[in-house]
């Protein structure tokens, strides 16, 4: 079977190096020197801000909504991972939708002002995909209304905006490394905040919100271990390599499939951009499903992501998403990971064009 992603591992004894240190010191959780270190190394890589390393993404959403104490309305986008809306109803806030753009998927700037209340405290939006949001007009928008802005940067691990990293705007940028991602611990996230006081509140909100026995205030156990660091520290040099390989991937099946009437989403100029899924838009969900259950049938599973458009969640408010809706009917992540070799983007590309066209004969792979 060819999953949508799959994990890249380095080598194993590369990996067992740093377990050999683990077992010498014996600390396995708690701020261990591991996770101190991943956490400096990710800074450096980043440019320079405060990391929080977390148990994992969502966690890291909800730290960052309390770390800026949000209350009432948060603006936020239909199109993402369902834990972008499930955070802010668990932390009693309300979401409120505003639709995306056609080109990126990513929340439209220009609707944001017509949905701020006085209830309004914050904006949190997705880098869809890894590509990013319009950041100079949503920060515009916040210094006019005094709101804070949060960024689900779950996809965009190494994308760079102005030469700048991607995960560095905002007021906070949460960030997930599970084991699917292009940069991953197995399971992991991070908060990326812009000054000490900030990183240590975070810290002490993911610390069950006391250091020793000076009980500061509520928190919850947001902490990761220095196994899941120590195959962070592995993964990180290899980051560049990795973004190598997928823009070679990315660049076959743009070609293999050439000709098609298919849709991508497209990327603003002036970005470095990580390739962190290959996304096609079909012309309507009956096709798509077609094709996914050609897919299916030829053990190949690719992922509708994101379906339903989270407007459509039966416990979140119900609002008017055209873009959002459409575009989530439509849209279809094939396979794409570096370990995919070129022969299987072909054979995938060409059952997609198998079943566009109706031309080709489907003929199951056999190693």
């Amino acid at each position: 079977m060819i999953y949508v992603t799959h994990s890249y591992l380095p080598p194993l004894e590369e990996y067992v190096s740093y377990l050999t240190g683990i077992w010498e010191r014996n600390q396995l959780t708690n701020n261990g020197p591991l996770l101190l270190e991943l956490e400096g190394q990710l800074s450096a890589y980043m440019g320079g801000p405060c990391v929080q390393f977390t148990s994992n993404g969502t966690i890291a959403l909800q730290l960052a909504i309390q770390a800026l104490n949000l209350t009432g309305e948060i603006i936020t986008t239909p199109f993402s991972y369902v834990a972008t809306t499930s955070v802010i109803l668990w932390e009693k806030c309300t979401p409120v939708y505003v639709d995306i753009e056609e080109a990126t998927f990513c929340i439209d700037a220009d609707k944001i002002e017509a949905a701020i209340t006085p209830r309004t405290s914050a904006i949190l939006a997705t880098h869809v995909y890894g590509y990013p949001c319009d950041v100079v007009k949503i920060e515009a928008i916040a210094q006019r209304h005094q709101l804070k802005v949060i960024y689900d940067g779950a996809h965009a691990f190494g994308t760079k905006v102005a030469g700048r990293s991607l995960l560095t705007y905002g007021d906070l940028t949460a960030c997930s490394f599970h084991a699917t991602k292009l940069f991953h611990t197995g399971e992991g996230g991070a908060l990326i905040a812009h000054t000490d006081e900030l990183a240590k509140k975070i810290w002490l909100l993911k610390s069950f919100g006391h250091f020793g026995d000076d009980h500061m205030l509520l928190g919850i156990n947001g902490k990761n271990s220095e196994f899941h660091a120590a195959l962070g520290l592995c993964m990180l040099p290899r980051v560049t390599e990795l973004i190598a390989t997928r823009a070679q991937l990315y660049q076959l099946y743009h070609h293999e499939l050439a000709g098609l009437t298919l849709r991508y989403p497209v990327m603003p100029a002036g970005i470095e951009y990580n390739y962190a899924y290959f996304p096609v838009v079909f012309e309507n969900e009956a096709q798509l499903l077609d094709i996914k259950q050609l897919l299916a049938e030829n053990e190949i599973d690719a992922r509708r992501y994101f379906f339903p458009s989270l407007n459509h969640l039966p416990y979140a408010p119900s609002e008017s998403c055209p873009v959002a809706e459409d575009i989530a009917t439509r849209v279809l992540c094939l396979p794409f990971y570096p370990q995919l070799p070129p022969v299987q983007v072909r054979r995938i590309a060409g059952l997609v064009r198998a079943g566009l066209t109706r031309k080709l004969p489907v003929v199951p792979y056999t190693a």
